[in-house]
């Protein structure tokens, strides 16, 4: 399971929610979640959306 999904789960948030606020398709998310790289861009606004800062990056993202 990714450090992404494990976190969204914990928080009981739906993938569609994430990817309504993050401003991304839930094709996407869940792309990102089996493991498929994605823009630096797309990573940042996860974390936004997740509440978290840049510096946060490695608690979310496996790469």
């Amino acid at each position: 399971m990714s450090k992404l999904r494990k976190l969204r789960e914990e928080r009981l948030i739906s993938k569609s929610e994430l990817a309504r606020k993050a401003g991304i398709s839930t094709v996407t998310l869940d792309r990102i979640e089996k493991g498929y790289k994605c823009r630096v861009a797309t990573k940042r606004r996860i974390l936004e959306a997740l509440g978290l800062t840049v510096r946060d990056k490695d608690k979310v993202f496996d790469d």
